[in-house]
């Protein structure tokens, strides 16, 4: 191949690479299914263009051709039967397994029919039922999206570029390396194309069933702005921690965020502008804060962040320092419900955060006052440049805990 071609299909495969990854995410979140579906159409789609670029050690040519017949008959019967889950078509018990026999059935036919034939032509079988399994699949995911399956579009596209694929290797492989380095891009593109579209349909699953995973967890409690713990449930969440602080000779760390001027934004703008900052905020949080705090909303503008067996201060001042700079990003919020709308209907805004960092150390401490403690430093950090503030038990009051950049 040519060095052009190389620098192409090493995207494709970089881009195999990241899908893998993301499949491990997913396991590892207990998200089997959507792991499975990720892992399976890189896999399958890898192999198939291994193969078909020259990756098998088979010198014998007629041998190589029958095996590039029956890689393509199985990969493209593995992806055809993927993209009939992901666009609903299997939903139905009697039609899952009606696919799986009639998919088992092509694949051992196609495989049976290509040993009869010349070793070229079974090649050429193979790659033609490939390329009929695909135009199935591109009727189901059309028919899919005529009815508002909303993946299916992805699903459709997706197809296109597999298709273009499929005849870029198709020549590949009987023309014996003898074609230029444009058709080795084309395909390499659109193979990085289908991947991606994938990766973005199975993405928006995931998503999907990771906050159904929380909803269910959490119930009426799950807030769907913020998607973190509402109200009821962070008192639940505070008093099993206070509890747990007198069982144990443990301190309780704590960490309250106050948003100041979210307001000022619901009165300026609406309450669309202001659930929208709340979103944000709370994502950003989410993405920052380890797994080891529990976390929930607090008020209307505010989160609280706690942290049972906390043996030291340093981890609440790290993360403190972390979150500042993370959630006072600027972020261009909608003005209006309709989030397809013009831009001037849209605001820039940038969250005027403070953060109070408390360690909670005496069993008999007062949940009310330790909570009022907290947040009243958080009110105060707002007016420090850091906007990071530490009780000190010594003093009695609110210091300031410059960030170690600016210190």
């Amino acid at each position: 191949m040519d060095k052009l071609a190389y620098g192409f299909w090493g995207c494709y495969f970089g881009m195999t690479a990241l899908m893998l990854a993301g499949s491990a995410m997913a396991f590892n979140r207990s998200l089997h299914r959507i792991s499975l579906n990720a892992g399976l159409s890189a896999t399958a789609s890898g192999l198939f263009v291994l193969a078909f670029l020259g990756a098998l050690p088979i010198p014998d040519p007629d041998t190589l051709s029958r095996v590039l017949a029956h890689v393509a008959i199985a990969a493209s019967s593995a992806l055809a039967y993927l993209l009939f889950s992901i666009v609903g078509a299997l939903d139905d018990h009697q039609a899952r397994r009606r696919a799986q026999c009639a998919l088992a059935a092509l694949a051992l036919g196609g495989v049976a029919l290509g040993w009869l034939l010349p070793a070229v032509r079974a090649l050429a079988v193979g790659v033609g039922i490939a390329w009929w399994l695909g135009l199935v699949a591109l009727g189901v995911a059309l028919r899919s999206a005529w009815r508002g399956e909303r993946l299916a579009w992805r699903a459709f596209f997706a197809v296109l570029f597999l298709l273009i694929v499929m005849i870029g290797l198709g020549l590949i492989a009987l023309a014996r390396g003898q074609v230029p380095w444009q058709v080795h891009a084309v395909s390499a593109l659109a193979g990085t194309a289908y991947l991606t579209l994938m990766a973005s349909a199975l993405w928006v699953r995931y998503a999907y069933l990771i906050e159904l995973n929380q909803i269910m967890a959490h119930g009426p409690s799950y807030d769907p702005v913020t998607r973190m713990r509402s109200h009821t449930e962070t008192g639940q969440m505070i008093v099993n921690a206070f509890k747990h602080q007198r069982d144990q000779p443990m301190a309780l760390g704590i960490l309250f965020v106050s948003i100041g001027n979210l307001y000022a934004l619901e009165k300026l703008h609406g309450t669309a502008a202001m659930n929208h900052a709340l979103f944000v905020c709370a994502g950003r949080l989410r993405q920052v804060v380890p797994a080891q705090f529990e976390s929930g909303r607090f008020g209307e503008d505010g989160f609280l962040l706690l942290l049972p067996e906390c043996r030291d201060s340093g981890q609440l001042i790290k993360l403190a320092h972390r979150l500042g700079p993370r959630m006072a990003k600027a972020v261009t919020l909608n003005t209006s419900v309709d989030t397809t709308r013009r831009e001037s209907e849209q605001t820039r805004w940038r969250a005027d955060l403070g953060i109070g960092v408390l360690m909670v150390s005496d069993p008999a401490a007062k949940v009310s006052a330790t909570l009022a403690t907290a947040r009243a430093m958080s009110c105060t950090a707002m007016s420090y440049a850091s906007r990071v503030a530490w009780f000190d038990h010594a003093s009695g009051e609110a210091v300031e805990l410059p960030s170690p950049r600016t210190s």
